[in-house]
C-alpha cells in the first residue's frame, strides 16, 4: 500500500504562475540556463540554477550558489510572488500538448516507499549528479522539482480528478512559450480524503522521470532522520514532491541514437554486418519506425528501415527484449564498437521531441550514422521495474515535461 499524502504548498501568486514556471533543471546547460534567465528573471530556474547569478568562473557547485538560491527562494516569499498554502491539500496537474492532455495529482510521495520498492525504479542514478540535488533540497529546505510518477489507472481516481475539474475553477491556467498549456486545481475537505484511501489502495508506483531527484530527495530524509533521531515519521523531510500519473494517460517518445563514425568499416562492410540481424530495406524518405522490433536508419543522406530478425523478436526477457537492447547488442556494440553508451564520447542521444530532422542535422554536421526508434512502451517500463531490473541509459523520453517552481515542498 502506498502512502501519498496532501502537503501546505509553496507555489507562485497567480500573476506570477506564468512567469515562474520553468523547465527543469537538467534540460539545460549552463549558457542556456543564464539566457532563459536574462530573458525571464522571474523564471525558476534562477533558484533551481542558482549559478546564473554568477561570472562563468564560479563553479556551478560552489557553496555561494546554493547560498543564493536559498537567498532567492526566501526573497520571493517575503515579497509575495511566492505564497504559501496553510491548508494540506492534492493539486491537480494538467498539461496538454498539441490537443493531448494528461492529469496527474501533485502530492508527496514517502521516503519508506522509496526504500521498500513500492515505489520501484527502473534506472542506475550517479553519484555525482544526485549531490549537486542533495545539496540544493538541504540548503533551501524545500524540494522544488517534482518527480514524475505513474501507477496503473484506477477509475475512483480518475472520476474524483474529472469532478473536480468539472466543478471548480483552477487556480492556474496558462500556456508557456512553448505552446504547452498548464492547469492545476487545489483539492481540499472531503476529497482529500477520498483520494488518500484510493492511492492507499494502489500495491505499485513507478518513476517515470526524475530518478535522480528522487534518489535525492530521499537521501535529504536520511540525512535529517540522522539529525533528528527522535523522528516519528510525520515530519515533512518523511516525504517528497511528486505528481503521480494514471498509466493510460501518458505518451513515451523515442529516444533517438546517432554514432560519430562507422568504426573502420565502409558503407558496403556495414550494411553487411548489420544485415546479420536484421532486414534492411531503403526506404523514400524520412519515415518513423511504425511497430516494435523496427528501428529507421540515416546514413549518406538516404533513410533504412531496420526490422528485427524473427529470432530477436521471440526474446521475453522485459530489459533484453527492449528495442533500445536490440539495437545496442545487435548493432551498436558488435558492429559500431559501442561497449558501453553510458561513457562512450562516439554515441549521442536526442529525444524524440526533436523530430528526424534533427538526426538528419546531426548527420550532415557532426556523426555519420542516426538511428530513430520506436518509443519504449509504459507496459514495458513497468515490466523492466516489476522484475527488479534495469533500463539501458536513455530509454524513455517523456513528454510534456513538468515545470518546477509551481509547487514547492518545504521540509
Amino acid at each position: 500500500m502506498a502512502v501519498i499524502r496532501p502537503f501546505c504548498a509553496v507555489r507562485p501568486a497567480v500573476e506570477y504562475a506564468n512567469k515562474v514556471a520553468a523547465l527543469p533543471y537538467d534540460v539545460y546547460n549552463r549558457a542556456e540556463a543564464k539566457k532563459e534567465v536574462e530573458r525571464e528573471p522571474l523564471s525558476f530556474l534562477a533558484i533551481d540554477r542558482a549559478e546564473t547569478q554568477f561570472e562563468d568562473s564560479v563553479s556551478v557547485y560552489a557553496p555561494e550558489v546554493y547560498a543564493k538560491a536559498k537567498e532567492l527562494f526566501e526573497e520571493r516569499i517575503s515579497q509575495g510572488i511566492f505564497i504559501e498554502d496553510k491548508q494540506s491539500a492534492y493539486y491537480i496537474y494538467q498539461l496538454e500538448m498539441n490537443g493531448r492532455t494528461q492529469t496527474g495529482i501533485a502530492a508527496c510521495a514517502s521516503v519508506d516507499d522509496y526504500l521498500d520498492g513500492t515505489i520501484k525504479k527502473h534506472e542506475n542514478t550517479r553519484e555525482e549528479k544526485e549531490q549537486d540535488r542533495i545539496r540544493h533540497v538541504d540548503t533551501l529546505s524545500a524540494q522544488t522539482g517534482p518527480i514524475f510518477l505513474a501507477y496503473r489507472s484506477q477509475a475512483t481516481i480518475n472520476q474524483l480528478v474529472s469532478k473536480i475539474m468539472e466543478t471548480q475553477e483552477p487556480l492556474y491556467d496558462f500556456t508557456a512559450s512553448d505552446g504547452i498549456a498548464h492547469r492545476m486545481w487545489k483539492v481540499t475537505e472531503e476529497a482529500v480524503t477520498t483520494l488518500q484511501e484510493a492511492f492507499a489502495g494502489i500495491q505499485e508506483i513507478y518513476i517515470a522521470d526524475g530518478h535522480h531527484r528522487a534518489a535525492s530527495a530521499v537521501k535529504v530524509g536520511l540525512k535529517r532522520r540522522k539529525e533528528h533521531p527522535d523522528y516519528d515519521g510525520t515530519e515533512e523531510f518523511n516525504y517528497f514532491l511528486s505528481v503521480l500519473f494514471p498509466d493510460d494517460q501518458l505518451m513515451i517518445m523515442d529516444y533517438n541514437r546517432c554514432v560519430k563514425d562507422l568504426h573502420g568499416l565502409t558503407k558496403e562492410a556495414f550494411l553487411k554486418a548489420v544485415e546479420e540481424c536484421f532486414d534492411v530495406t531503403v526506404l523514400d524518405g524520412a519515415k518513423h519506425p511504425q511497430a516494435k522490433g523496427q528501428i529507421t536508419m540515416y546514413l549518406e543522406n538516404r533513410w533504412y528501415l531496420l526490422q528485427a530478425k524473427q529470432e530477436l523478436l521471440a526474446i521475453t526477457d522485459p530489459v533484453a527484449a527492449l528495442d533500445v537492447s536490440l539495437l545496442q547488442e545487435y548493432l551498436l556494440k558488435p558492429v559500431l564498437g559501442i561497449e558501453d553508451p553510458r561513457t562512450d564520447e562516439r554515441i549521442d542521444f536526442i529525444g524524440g521531441i526533436r523530430g528526424l530532422e534533427e538526426l538528419e542535422r546531426r548527420v550532415q554536421t557532426d556523426m555519420t550514422v542516426a538511428f530513430a526508434m520506436y518509443p519504449t512502451s509504459i507496459g514495458e517500463l513497468f515490466a523492466v521495474a516489476d522484475a527488479g531490473l534495469l533500463m539501458p541509459p536513455k530509454s524513455t523520453w517523456f513528454e510534456p515535461k513538468l515545470r518546477s517552481g509551481l509547487l514547492m515542498h518545504r521540509i
